[in-house]
């Protein structure tokens, strides 16, 4: 099958173009380097730089690669970032998706796999719940609303155009090549601040010197599984979280990866602005489709292990 991923020298998109490759699937990689790594793209993938708002380029790769299904991980991801500069999110996260799913339907596109946002479009997930795929979204930020209008997007080219779709609700999703150097990650801050002897600082749920928000936290390879299945066709749901339904604070997280790393300095930091105090998904469709997801412990052992050889 061929395959054309956006993104693919990412974090997520790299592990994904692994994994396609080793099942033997033909893959294109599209990326314009803005946050990806050239490093990060396995050797066996074509890569091509492109910025997906440039249509008549984007054209020309799908003429030439001639895709069957496309995996749209590219994105601007950071919350902040979205709260700060609101315009510069929608042209990345709506016009660049919305030109891709041009291209699919011009290009006979199968299917189109969409990495979307659990652990922010759903809003505040009141204590002791979890959302499921059911629960109407609720954006609390521009990054969420960009994510919901892409969905609503591809709601609307299925109806118009046919183009089949899967929508994955990412959590959070953490693993090795996680960048650090951003604002999004705080697996991969976190492990690098204390490998550097550096503060951690722990954003406020409400209340500056709280424990900080709660968090769903999912480890990339359950990411990469629920992607493979999509591709391939073998998911009947077309909407569907990828969590774990585990409810962790940011001091919580700290605390379980100071086991791993020795001693650290906690700093408390302010709310930051979009931030949802609480986002945990119901993974009740994941484990019917994909298997039981990773625990958080196992995960982030798997993770630092690789922070510490890179």
């Amino acid at each position: 099958m061929r395959v054309l991923i956006t993104g693919g020298a990412g974090f997520i998109g790299s592990h994904v173009t692994e994994a396609l490759l080793a099942r033997g699937h033909e893959v294109l990689v599209v990326d314009d380097l803005s946050t990806g790594h050239r490093a990060n793209v396995p050797d066996g993938a074509r890569f091509i730089e492109l910025d997906l708002r440039v249509v008549s380029h984007l054209d020309e790769v799908f003429t030439a690669f001639v895709p069957e299904v496309v995996c749209h991980q590219a994105a601007q991801s950071s919350v902040a970032v979205s709260t700060r500069e609101p315009v510069r999110d929608a042209e990345i996260n709506i016009i660049g998706s919305v030109a891709l799913m041009s291209s699919c339907v011009a290009h006979r596109v199968t299917r189109l796999v969409f990495a979307s946002t659990g652990g922010a479009i759903y809003g505040e997930v009141p204590e002791g719940m979890r959302a499921s795929e059911d629960r109407p979204p609720l954006p609390l930020s521009p990054y969420a609303c960009a994510k919901l209008a892409v969905e609503s997007y591809l709601r609307a080219f299925r109806h118009e155009h046919g183009l089949a779709s899967t929508i994955l609700r990412y959590a959070n999703v953490y693993g090795p090549r996680q960048d650090p150097s951003g604002e999004a990650g705080v697996v991969a801050i976190f492990a690098r601040h204390i490998q550097a002897g550096r503060p951690l600082q722990i954003n406020a749920r409400r209340e500056q010197g709280d424990d900080g928000c709660i968090r769903d936290y999912v480890h990339v390879s359950d990411v990469v599984r629920a992607n493979i299945a999509a591709i391939e066709g073998r998911l009947s749901d077309p909407l569907m979280n990828v969590c774990t339904g585990v409810a962790t604070s940011t001091r919580a997280l700290a605390t379980q990866l100071a086991r791993h790393l020795g001693a650290y300095d906690l700093r408390p930091g302010p709310h930051r602005p979009g931030d949802v105090e609480r986002a945990v998904l119901d993974p009740s469709r994941f484990e019917a489709a994909i298997g039981t997801p990773m625990a958080l412990g196992e995960g982030l052992a798997e993770t630092l292990r690789w922070f510490a050889g890179n």
